[in-house]
């Protein structure tokens, strides 16, 4: 059986200051709630990929955070057989941004956006039935890890 082929990728949780996180939602699949994430690019490094993907799917230039920690990579397979460009999965790497600027409002593009709407929540009201069944792990240990918390 051949090893699976995960795709560099990275994905931002943003934290405003009073604590709460964004949350997506996809243009694709309504319900289904995310963080920002995006494939990092050949000869692009993680910071590079996290400030073109936040660039490119909120708007949000890099003077509007700063990287409090990041961690990783974590895992997940797309399941049932399916891949993307040749992969079977994504290997990312997580990155925890305080929000410093006021006033914030998301661009999200006009070409193919990846969200559709946006919303704040506390750490522990996260549910895991707003990610597809195949990130859920991934969610799970990302939530255990940088905020303590087992999400419902």
């Amino acid at each position: 059986m051949k090893e699976p082929r995960y795709r560099p990728n990275v994905a931002a949780i943003l934290r405003r200051g009073d604590g709460r996180l964004l949350l997506g939602e996809r243009s694709d699949a309504a319900g289904c709630w995310q963080f920002p994430q995006g494939g990092q690019k050949p000869r692009e490094t993680p910071r590079e990929a996290l400030e073109r993907e936040l660039q490119e799917e909120l708007g949000l230039a890099p003077e509007s955070y700063r990287v409090a920690e990041q961690r990783g990579p974590y895992e997940y397979l797309f399941g049932n057989g399916r891949t993307k460009d040749g992969f079977d999965g994504q290997r990312q790497s997580y990155f925890l941004l305080d929000l410093i600027a006021d006033g914030v409002v998301f661009d999200f593009g006009t070409e193919s956006p990846e969200f559709r709407a946006t919303r704040w929540v506390y750490p522990t009201e996260f549910k895991l039935a707003w990610v597809p069944s195949f990130k859920r792990g991934a969610y799970r240990q990302v939530f255990q890890d940088f905020f303590g918390v087992l999400p419902g």
